[in-house]
């Protein structure tokens, strides 16, 4: 990387691209932030035939002491420079700063897991001796790399993601290629830097920056992908599942329209501020943001009208600025696509409660809608967005039923005292997780996260995702002495 012009070169040791630059705009003010080399055909090529040459030599595998010095140095380098790091994430990915700060921390805890991991991780022992064909022998199993490891991340989470995908796939062994979110590709640059300052030997983990999706597809479907790593889009995801090469495994992230059921006997105070930071963290940016909120008919009106009042105070804007709550969308026609869809909520009978307005080109305001109909936007697909969707209902059945009839199931969550209630809920929702008494959008690294039906395939979360990038390989041993 080139600091005085801030351009960031490829990663790809040997490569040479003729792709032009992609320049890196903040979403909030369209200023320049810096330029990242584009990867083409060729570049792809020599990222695949880099990390399968890695993998294919057996004496070149990473030991497991070596992962975990690499590792842990990365989230000591992380640590020194934690305002750095979040100030580029917030200025590329339009995160406020307070959260950015959060978002680094968490990735430096995903680094510390994955070392964690491997300090733990163990294989079995298969039982033998159990009748005659299994007499005189032992087997044991033991974990290893699946093969190259090919991610595709997405913006919201510009260093957490890439955390995510990348921690996993060096701490099993894999030689990983990383192509980030072209709107957020600074601070997956950054990170792969750090980790080649930490010991990583180079061709271990490329970052590329492809400059079509003919490039970018032949990165995913090549058949030296021992496993893909998607994050993004239920379309583009399940398009390129299908395109997979044959043995390639896999685990796609898409999203989802998070419900959240709030019964009568839920305690007023907690609920808003769940909701409220559940629903626009990170302008409603996130796959398990809180989108609709079933609330009993008794209910409904008082946290209606708390939940309006509270997200009316938040603070848009830069997300730089250490008092903004809310920043920009991604991209400004995010702007334009939420506010038709809010329209069009209201338009069919919906009542705004507050917001519904852009208020620059790159923000919108913190919008809540009472009452939309099933069949409008904001009711039926993922809003992706700082809009929360209120409707009463008259009992649960009917609210889980709701709650349960689109084709995405990722998180949901729901506010009751009676465990019960809590219970039953926890057994009828169509989840992958059910959160009682906070939002959707809780998540901690090493837990499970994954979407079910149309929200995705596979299981996320450091351990797991590590587990998923491994073969368990096993050796039976025959002896007359056993």
């Amino acid at each position: 990387m080139s600091e005085d012009v801030h351009v960031y070169e490829l990663m790809v040791p040997g490569a040479k691209s003729k792709a032009p630059n992609r320049e890196v705009l903040a979403p909030f003010d369209g200023s320049y932030i810096a330029s990242v080399a584009g990867a083409d055909m060729q570049t792809v090529e020599k990222a695949l035939d880099n990390a399968y040459k890695l993998f294919r030599d057996r004496k070149s595998w990473l030991p497991k002491y070596k992962r975990i010095q690499i590792l842990s140095k990365t989230a000591e380098l992380m640590k020194s420079d934690i305002n750095g790091l979040a100030i580029e994430a917030a200025r590329e990915g339009g995160k406020p700063l307070v959260d950015s700060i959060i978002e680094v921390e968490r990735a430096i805890s995903s680094i510390e897991v994955c070392v964690d991991v491997l300090k733990t991780e163990s294989g079995e022992v298969i039982p033998m001796n159990l009748n005659l064909a299994s007499a005189n022998r032992i087997a044991m199993t033991q974990p290893e790399p699946i093969g190259v490891v090919v991610a595709v991340s997405a913006f919201n989470h510009p260093l957490n993601l890439i955390a995510h995908q990348v921690g996993p796939a060096l701490a099993a062994g894999c030689p990983v290629i990383i192509k980030p979110a072209e709107d957020t590709p600074l601070s997956c640059m950054k990170f792969v830097d750090l980790l080649l300052k930490a010991g990583l030997p180079e061709g271990w983990c490329q970052a590329v920056v492809t400059d079509n999706l003919e490039a970018a597809q032949a990165l995913v479907t090549d058949q030296r992908v021992g496993f893909f790593s998607f994050i993004g889009s239920p379309g583009v995801g399940w398009k390129l599942r299908s395109l997979l090469a044959p043995g390639t495994r896999c685990a796609l992230e898409h999203g989802g329209a998070a419900p959240a059921i709030i019964a009568e006997d839920a305690e007023m105070n907690s609920v808003v501020g769940g909701v409220l930071k559940g629903g626009f963290y990170h302008a409603g940016q996130v796959c398990v943001s809180v989108q609709r909120v079933f609330v009993d008919k008794n209910k409904v009106n008082d946290f209606a009208t708390n939940l309006s009042e509270e997200a009316s105070k938040l603070i848009v804007g830069d997300p730089t600025k250490p008092e903004t709550q809310v920043g920009p969308l991604i991209r400004n026609g995010e702007v334009n696509r939420v506010h038709e869809w809010v329209k069009e909520a209201e338009k069919a009978g919906a009542k705004i409660l507050t917001g519904g307005e852009r208020l620059s080109e790159s923000c919108y305001k913190p919008t809540v809608i009472l009452n939309p109909p099933d069949h409008v936007s904001v009711s039926s697909k993922e809003i992706f967005g700082p809009v929360v969707c209120i409707n009463s209902y008259d009992n649960i059945d009917n609210a889980i039923l709701k709650a349960n009839s689109l084709p995405f199931a990722f998180q949901a969550s729901i506010f009751t005292s009676n465990i019960d209630l809590a219970m039953k809920a926890y057994s009828e929702l169509d989840a992958s997780a059910v959160m009682i008494n906070d939002h959707t959008a809780f998540r901690v690294d090493w837990m499970p996260f994954a979407g079910s039906r149309q929200s995705g395939h596979g299981v996320g979360g450091i351990p797991y995702t590590i587990h998923e990038m491994q073969t368990h390989k096993m050796m039976v041993l025959k002896s007359h002495n056993l």
